[in-house]
Formats: structure tokens, sequence, C-alpha cells
């Protein structure tokens, strides 16, 4: 049997120098100073963060988690992330204040590591959306505590944005611009989704890298569908050939630092028939009403029912495939959901100057009807104090979107 005895169960290990992280240190200590009020409102004297959009928010380290598990455990005095062994010093060099190592010499270990920070506290904040079945009994087998869910708390803290993250979130949004215009210029009959998809993708990522010198590079991604493929807003690409008369959907996701922004935009290879156009441009009247309903004091279930009226007088409301919008921050694919804002009819949320928004109407219309397809357009607004600003500049409709190559 191996002997455990002289090696660590976890430990600290400083590597190189602390690297630049996306959010100043004033920043980082802004949010973490609202923490600690909902920790003393709710009598919280320490709150293990589990989720990667939380762990990015208030410590700046963004994870790979790849099985292990990863925390971020926030006292009243200090942040500290607690990260796998395999990570190395990167974790330490991307977090705004301290770092645990744990290693896997025995199972476990990244709850000891968890509870050495923890101390004796009494009640422990964790986040009931983000951590499992088998990973809460870990926690009450380990902390000795019991556990408070604070997850709904720190989602309402991060839906109003400082003037840091909405500069940033602005970059993210010129960068989809980038990848919009890559996109368009690569259409053309013949060239498959994934050809077209690949030129967005790398046009993102050559801005990114050009804009952010000092950020992390990774998970930017593009999503072009067509045909029967843009019925789905999440489908994935694939290496279907464009034909003439199809449908697209033209979909960029640029990421930086764990801020997730969006361009979606209907096009058509080729004249679309007669249908195709009409409910098209039914897509973008939605849309356009749903520009103009974006501003402060509005409710998200207020801006949804009108929408709603809208699609019900052109006889569309039953393609109506998803919510009309939702928030911008940190979040992505993988992770993170400020569920608080969404344009949704159960979401009675007001909108407040700080928040981001998207207006995001689609409508799915079946195979075997004419005009089928998906149809969407999305933009990205930043509510302000008196009216919201579209930080989207790629245009949308029938007049820059028909591409005949």
């Amino acid at each position: 049997m191996t002997d455990l005895s002289n090696r660590p169960e976890f430990f600290n290990r400083p590597n190189g120098e602390k690297a630049p992280l996306p959010f100043s240190k004033a920043e980082y200590a802004r949010r973490l100073a609202g923490l600690r009020k909902i920790m003393q409102a709710r009598d919280i004297p320490v709150v293990v963060l589990t989720s990667m959009h939380n762990i990015a928010y208030y410590s700046g380290f963004l994870y790979c988690a790849f099985g292990r598990p990863y925390g971020c455990v926030v006292t009243m005095d200090d942040c500290t992330t607690v990260s796998a062994n395999i990570d190395a010093g990167q974790p330490w060099r991307r977090s705004v204040e301290n770092n645990v190592i744990y290693t896997d010499w025995q199972r476990n270990n990244y709850w000891r590591a968890v509870a050495s920070l923890a101390g004796n506290a009494g009640r422990v904040g964790i986040e009931g959306d983000h951590l499992t079945l088998a990973q809460r009994d870990l926690a009450v087998e380990f902390l000795g505590a019991e556990l408070v869910d604070i997850a709904g708390d720190t989602m309402v803290a991060r839906m109003v944005k400082s003037a840091e993250e909405i500069d940033l979130i602005k970059g993210g949004a010129r960068t989809a611009d980038v990848g919009g215009a890559a996109i368009h210029a690569a259409i053309r009959a013949g060239a498959t989704e994934i050809e077209i998809a690949m030129a967005g993708r790398d046009a993102m990522e050559e801005e990114i890298a050009r804009a952010y010198p000092d950020a992390e590079y990774r998970d930017t991604w593009v999503w072009f569908q067509s045909g029967l493929n843009t019925d789905g807003a999440h489908n994935p690409v694939t290496k279907r050939a464009l034909e003439k008369g199809d449908i697209l959907s033209l979909n960029t996701f640029p990421m930086i630092s764990g801020y997730y922004t969006a361009l979606e935009r209907t096009l058509f290879c080729g004249e679309p028939d007669k249908e195709s156009l009409r409910l098209w441009e039914a897509n973008v009247a939605a849309h356009e009403l749903g520009l103009s309903l974006i501003k402060p004091g509005a409710t998200c279930s207020g801006i949804t029912a009108e929408i709603n009226r809208f699609f019900e007088s052109e006889n569309l409301l039953q393609y109506r495939s998803f919510g009309y919008g939702h928030s911008f921050g940190v979040l992505s694919h993988y992770y993170g959901r400020e569920a608080g804002l969404e344009l949704r009819e159960d979401i009675d949320t007001v909108l407040e100057p700080g928040m981001v928004v998207s207006i995001e109407p689609m409508i799915w219309v079946p195979e075997g009807t004419a005009g089928a397809g998906g149809y969407r357009e999305h933009d990205i607004l930043v509510v302000g104090e008196d009216s919201a600003e579209n930080i989207t500049g790629f245009p949308y409709g029938p007049e820059h979107n028909i591409i005949d190559r």
C-alpha cells in the first residue's frame, strides 16, 4: 500500500507573477463588498462558490472543470480559489486574491481544502442551483455546517453591470459584428456550414487577440445553419453545402474572459420565395418592436406581452420558439444564466440602468409548411437612465442579408 502520510492534501504555491485580470482590483473589491453585504444580511460567515460564472465574477478565475470540482471560499476578510493540482499555478495567477491547490493523493482532498478555509462556520452559503446531490452530501460531511442557498442573491447582484463590465460587453458586441462580416463575405452556394463558420470564428479570435492582448483565449464559436438546420437556435454546425434559395442563420459568439456576447441574423442564399420573405419581414418587425420597448421601467413580462400581441395579430404566435431576450455578462453555453432577467411571460423584473439585455425574437415554421425554417434576429442593448443603447451594429433584414453568390 502506498504511504500517503508525507503527501499533502492541499498546499499553496504561487508560481510566477499575477496576470492582468479582465477588471480592476477596485471592481473585484466592489463585487466582494456586495457579496459580503448579502452574507451579513443573511448571517452567513462563509460562502463556498462552485459555479464557473460566480467564481469568475468574484475572483477573476475561470476554471476548466474536466470532471474535477473547483471553488472559491469567501469570508469577511478573504477570497480564496480552490483548484486542482493539474492546473498548477495558473489559477493563482488569475485569482484576484488567494489560491489553494488540492491534490488527488486521496479522494475528497477538495473538500478538505475547502473545510480548512471555512473553519468552524455554523452556516455556509452555497449555490443550490449548481451543487450536485453528491457534492452537497460531501459538503455536509466535511463542513459540518448548515448549508444556505445564496444562488438567487448572487444572480440579482450580477444583473446590474458596472461601467467596466459594460465596456467589455461592448467590445464583445463589436467583435461579434466582425465575425458577422466575415461570415457574410464567405456565404456562397456550394460552401459548407463548417467552412463558413470557421471564417467567422477565426475573424473573431483574431480581433479578440488584437483588442485584448492580456486575455486568455478560449470558447469563441459560431453556429452557422442552413435550410432545415435553422429550425433550432442552438443547432450544431454541419458539413451541409448551401443551395440557392436556402434560409440561413448567422450566429456569432465571441467569448472574452468568460463574458458572452452574440449576434444573430437571418439571411438567404439567393432570393427568398414570397412566403419566406413575408415571414422574415414579420420577424424583423417583431424585432424592431422589441427594440423600441427596451427602456428603464419596462418589465420583462410586459415586453413579452407586447411582442406576443404582435405575433398573434400576424397569426404567427404558434411559431414562437423561445423567450424574446436575456441578460448578458458572465455566461456561456457551458455555464451561467441570469434567469431573473429574461424576456418571458413569467418574469416581472423591472429593467434598470446598467442592465444589459438582448432582443431576439424567433419563429420556427416546420417543414412541409410554406416558408419553412427558423427566422431570428438578435441585438444587445444597454439600459440607461432614460433609454437604451443598441450596441449591435451588423445590419438586419432583406436589404442587406440576401446574398446571391
